[in-house]
């Protein structure tokens, strides 16, 4: 007889995740819930399926930097890392999901329409499956700054947005990606929501030179830490 252990729910690390509701982040006010939590169990529904896996990968979609005819312009970048448990173990087969606005700092949707330049040859969205070790790598172009109206003069810093999915589709988690000595960290209410420095400081990236290819890219590494004392804070915290 197979028994199939549910899943349960860890005492998130305080400081580490934002609020939902948060004042300096002007959204927060209208979005976040007015109640407290109510807290569902798993079922074996939401740990069976559906899943994704390799099926969604195609080929190229690590390199945003080919998947168009002409080459995107900006800064070529290589982001690398590890997906790990709190004990340090690799999470294998973990899809990760990338999106970003180009090197002027604007993303191809239809509600970015500040005047920065679209790029044709850069769509900004990326996916790859992690390894054995839990590493994944994706070749793209270093985003720029842009604004968004939250406060006066308001400007987000460069970021990647990750969206992992564990081992069903409704575990899936979404962080953000820095860069190191960013000059707008000090006015942007997302990056400050985190109460912990030492937590906001794991969601800025490491520059890789053992990664850096010569004439042709930087190197950058971003470890993911999914739960535990050192997690990577994520946009919303969890029961």
């Amino acid at each position: 007889m197979i028994v199939l252990k549910l899943p349960s729910y860890e005492e998130p690390p305080k400081g580490t995740h934002p609020p939902l509701s948060f004042p300096d982040y002007a959204s927060t006010r209208l979005r976040a819930p007015s109640q407290p939590l109510v807290v569902l169990p798993h079922r074996l529904t939401e740990v069976t399926g559906p899943l994704f896996g390799d099926e969604r990968i195609r080929p190229g979609d690590n390199d945003l930097t080919r998947q168009h005819d002409g080459e995107p312009l900006g800064q070529r970048i290589i982001v690398h890392g590890r997906v790990l448990d709190s004990d340090g173990r690799p999470v294998p087969n973990t899809l990760v999901e990338v999106w970003q606005p180009n090197a002027a700092g604007r993303y191809r949707h239809v509600n970015d329409n500040w005047p920065a330049p679209i790029d044709p040859n850069f769509t900004g969205g990326g996916r790859v499956l992690t390894d054995a070790n839990g590493h994944y790598q994706f070749t793209t172009i270093k985003p720029g700054a842009y604004p968004w109206r939250n406060h006066p003069n308001a400007w987000r810093p460069s970021h990647i947005h990750f969206s992992l999915f564990g081992r069903a589709f409704t575990q899936r988690l979404i962080t953000q990606m820095y860069f190191p000595g960013d000059p707008l960290f000090f006015q942007d209410p997302v990056f400050n929501s985190i109460p912990d420095p030492k937590a906001r400081e794991r969601l800025i990236s490491v520059y890789d030179h053992e990664v850096t290819t010569p004439e042709w890219a930087l190197g950058f590494r971003f470890d993911i830490v999914l739960r535990g004392p050192a997690a990577t804070p994520f946009e919303e915290p969890r029961p």
